[in-house]
């Protein structure tokens, strides 16, 4: 007949260490879950970014535009807060506690009636107290894709 031993204190102890460093941890990630304001300050710096490749290059501003801009990226950079502002207000935030998932549509003609933007979607992952852009794509994208034919 076998004997079944009871555990042991030092397996017990170690059972006990995993659970509370898993909690510990847990709670760790629920606290540092950026919330809509840090993500407002990541998109307006994403935002200042993709809109100074875009519009300040040389297919981005219309002549007459350009004529009158006389430093795009500077002018860009100064409407930060209003571009981080207009990137909160189009994004729907999934809090899973432990993190959150923000999803983004902005652009196109509602931003600017008069010069012709593209729609820019996002998915972003906010953890940690980090943000991580899962996939991104434009309708400048999406269209160029379309008009190129069958991909190999």
């Amino acid at each position: 007949m076998s004997s079944i031993r009871p555990a042991t204190p030092f397996r017990w102890g170690l059972v006990l260490a995993a659970g509370l460093g898993v909690g510990g941890a847990t709670v760790v990630l629920a606290l540092t879950n950026p919330g809509p304001a840090d993500f407002e300050a990541f998109a307006a710096e994403q935002l200042v970014q993709r809109a100074t490749a875009d519009l300040c290059g040389p297919d981005g501003l219309p002549m007459a535009l350009r004529l009158v801009v006389r430093n795009c990226p500077e002018l860009i950079r100064s409407q930060r807060h209003l571009l981080g502002s207009l990137a909160a207000q189009a994004s729907e935030r999934q809090n899973f506690g432990l993190f959150s998932l923000y999803r983004t549509t902005i652009g196109g003609p509602r931003v600017l009636r008069f010069l012709e933007l593209p729609v820019y979607r996002a998915i972003t992952l906010a953890g940690a107290g980090q943000f991580v852009i899962l996939s991104t794509s434009s309708d400048r994208s999406e269209s160029a894709a379309g008009h190129a034919g069958p991909q190999p």
